[in-house]
């Protein structure tokens, strides 16, 4: 297996500094001269091939990883053995921030396809964050919205009808994708039915079935891996009543609170 190796500055710049996705996992408005720095401690690693495993739980946090093209699905396993899906992780994200705290994975990172990463080892990126304005910022950013974003996929497992889970998985799909100047429309799941399944907390005979329902009730066209999204209102609206039902929680906690003290 070829070594992970450090590339040097000038080639960095061209693959980093000229990525499209470059402001979606770094922080917008950086000096040249914070890029150069940003850029010497970036890794270039072989391609993740499909099945493989980007880190495993339990490895050592060195580095977090920024998604370059393709996908990968982060999960847990359970004392049983079985895997629990977590997250889907697309290009312009950053991956293995939430092992900081403990210094070791707390989940398995596995590519659903040939997927390229960035990798920036934690130490330097930590360092340089006290010299560059806005990084540290930008890295705390990420994580607040990576809370955020597994608050609601909670909210989705314990109080969504099982169609409001998928509206709301395609409606996420969809906005990550046009964020990243893809159609918002049209776009194929890396993910099998069976990992959606996982992922969504419902039967795989289920998630089939509404796929098959939203197309006959002409939210969605379908063909095998490729989705077309034909009537994005509805389906926001199903994916709406996450955001609702948050609300509604914070809303609660509040009143009780101010009713405590």
């Amino acid at each position: 297996m070829p070594k992970d190796r450090i590339v040097r500055l000038d080639e960095v710049r061209s693959r980093c500094q000229s990525c499209s996705l470059f402001e979606l996992c770094m922080p917008m408005g950086l000096a040249e001269g914070d890029l150069d720095k940003l850029d010497s401690i970036i890794k270039r690693r072989r391609p993740v091939e499909k099945g493989e495993y980007l880190y495993r739980a339990g490895d050592p946090f060195t580095s977090v990883y920024a998604v370059r093209s393709g996908s990968l699905k982060a999960f847990i396993s359970t004392r049983d053995g079985r895997d629990q899906i977590i997250s889907l992780h697309l290009p312009g994200e950053l991956m293995g921030l939430d092992a900081i705290s403990s210094n070791q994975h707390i989940c398995s990172a596995m590519a659903l396809e040939t997927t390229s990463v960035c990798e920036l080892p934690y130490e330097q990126l930590e360092a340089l964050s006290l010299r560059i304005p806005g990084l540290q910022h930008h890295l705390l950013s990420l994580m607040s919205e990576e809370i955020r974003h597994n608050q609601c996929h909670m909210t989705i497992l314990a109080r969504l009808p099982v169609d409001s889970r998928l509206a709301s998985f395609l409606i996420n799909l969809s906005g990550r994708y046009r964020t990243r100047g893809f159609s918002s429309t049209e776009f194929n799941l890396s993910m099998s039915r069976n990992d959606i399944a996982n992922l969504l907390g419902m039967a795989v005979e289920t998630v089939s079935r509404l796929f098959t329902q939203f197309q006959e009730q002409g939210l969605l066209q379908v063909e095998r891996k490729h989705i077309k999204i034909l009537n994005h209102d509805t389906l926001q609206t199903m994916h709406n009543r996450c955001s609702d039902l948050i609300a509604s929680e914070e809303a609660s906690k509040d009143s009780s609170s101010s009713s405590t003290s």
